[in-house]
């Protein structure tokens, strides 16, 4: 068994988490970084999810560390990718042309321009621990004192010892392990006052579904026909409920009009299941190339049950099934359609078979916190007349999207309604007991309703990006998080450090004159 010591430790290597060792590199601390896979970099990479942004993100909307990651995909593009002068000349170029997002691109590249961001390893106050899962936390009264991970391959034991302890993993593994409070599923509109939330009791199980997603390519007039697979039978012939037709179909709910749609693999329309997350438009590049896509669509979300609080044989079914069910996707396209030219494309996930190297997780556990975001602080129709949400105290960082909640583990239905832009209150990054942890991605303090927008990649950039600044400020003073936010003149001081680091607090380029 080896021992380290260290000033921070992040335990989950997402998107999140390495914002948050960006944020702490720049002081001088002993960093330790763990991560479940071999890949840093969560939804960008390893979960191989083109983001999902603002409509501003071009010129506002982030932070200025996100805005060069941004600038170095496209830059790797234009030095690596041998694309067209029209391209190579385009400010706004977005390598797969795809529709979701003003910056589709493969994970793999998204995986090399983050390591090259930490230093690629050569960053002495940083240790990254890749392959490694936490299993076991060490607690005196509300402080952490250490957390023992796991190397999945060697099976060597690391007990690691901080002062402060990050939480950015997808599930926010660290708060069962470390006794810390926190709100699962959906909570009872007794509860939040929400318009969207449950009547009666809340319900734990009440989840988004998670996809595991692949990464496809189409090559016509090949056959690359996979064998039928294990669970096909099954989620050939199953419709969830709420749903207008079979799982495997290219008919499904539109979930802001409420009625069923045609969304085709392909089409002269811009409206197409392969250009909505499109990595490789070959009309980019001067060399030969395959369009390639990921799959992550309403068909392959798995929405029967969930992998929080679970045992972990339940677990490992749940995400054997969820592999499964993208696998019975790309059959059903290439059986009962033709389209046998679709193969998976391992070249993008950095995996055997073309699949992600983890689950694209939407909802996780979250800190019961200073400051709970509810929906009512942010949908547009609880705000008439504003053009943005109304201020918080104390922000930390701002964001934007609709309160997009997918189908739930336990069959509860899609909630989606539009949000105003809106801020990143320091309560809801706080837990409300324990004093050196602190969440860096999706756990923070908000309800079932609002993670819905909450989750999205630029917006747990900054999350982890401000976690990892409270926790470098925190150090670099003498003090705990709690003291910063019960001092207006803490947290100006600290609220400094933010907006030097080129994070942005509030929206005022959209608010009127």
């Amino acid at each position: 068994m080896t021992e380290l010591v260290c000033d921070v430790v992040i335990v989950g290597g997402g998107t999140g988490g390495t914002a948050a060792a960006l944020a702490l590199a720049e002081h001088n601390l002993k960093v330790v970084l763990t991560e479940e896979t071999d890949w840093i970099g969560g939804q960008l990479t390893s979960q191989t999810v083109p983001p999902d942004e603002n409509p501003w993100i071009e010129s506002t909307g982030c932070t200025a560390s996100y805005r060069e990651f941004r600038n170095r995909v496209r830059a790797h593009y234009r030095l690596h990718e041998n694309l067209t002068i029209e391209a190579q000349e385009n400010p706004r170029l977005n390598p797969g042309n795809g529709w979701v997002s003003h910056l589709c691109f493969s994970p793999a590249v998204g995986h090399r321009v983050l390591l090259d961001m930490l230093g690629d390893g050569q960053n002495p106050n940083l240790t990254m621990l890749l392959d490694s899962a936490v299993v076991h936390a060490e607690v005196t009264g509300d402080r952490v004192d250490s957390i023992h991970v796991l190397n999945r391959f060697t099976g060597e034991r690391t007990v690691i010892r901080a002062k402060f302890f990050l939480d950015a993993t997808e599930l926010g593994d660290l708060l069962p392990l470390t006794g810390t409070e926190y709100a699962l599923g959906a909570e009872s509109r007794a509860e939040t006052h929400e318009p969207n939330a449950m009547e009666g009791e809340g319900e734990a199980e009440n989840v988004q579904s998670f996809t595991w997603c692949a990464a496809v390519v189409w090559e016509p007039g090949a056959d690359h026909t996979i064998e039928k697979p294990a669970e096909y039978d099954f989620w050939s012939q199953y419709q969830p409920p709420n749903w207008p037709d079979k799982l495997l179909s290219f008919r499904m709910l539109h979930v802001q009009r409420g009625e069923a749609v045609d969304f085709p693999l392909f089409s002269d329309h811009w409206f197409s299941l392969f250009t909505y997350r499109q990595i490789v438009d070959p009309a980019l590049h001067t060399d030969q190339r395959a369009a390639a896509t990921i799959m992550n669509w309403p068909m392959n979300d798995f929405d029967q049950g969930t992998v929080i609080d679970v045992d972990p044989a339940t677990a490992a079914k749940r995400y054997e099934s969820a592999k499964n069910l993208t696998k019975s996707m790309l059959y059903w396209m290439q059986t009962e359609h033709g389209y046998k030219g679709l193969r998976f494309a391992p070249e993008h996930t950095g995996t055997e078979d073309g699949l992600a190297k983890s689950a694209y997780i939407r909802e996780s556990r979250r800190i019961r916190a200073m400051h709970t975001i509810r929906e009512q602080d942010i949908a547009a129709y609880t705000n008439p007349g504003e053009v943005v949400a109304p201020e918080v105290p104390m922000s930390v960082g701002i964001g934007a999207y609709r309160i997009d909640l997918h189908p739930s583990a336990n069959g509860r239905p899609t909630i989606d309604t539009s949000t105003l832009p809106f801020q990143i209150p320091l309560g809801s990054l706080i837990p409300q007991r324990v004093r050196n942890l602190l969440p860096a991605c999706k756990n923070l303090g908000v309800t079932h309703i609002t993670n819905g927008c909450y989750r999205l990649h630029p917006i747990e950039w900054n999350i982890g990006e401000a976690v990892g600044l409270l926790a470098a400020f925190c150090l670099a003073n003498g003090i705990e998080p709690l003291e910063v936010a019960g001092s207006e003149e803490r947290f100006a001081s600290f609220q400094n450090w933010v907006w030097r680091r080129g994070v942005l607090t509030d929206w005022a380029r959209l608010r009127p004159l």
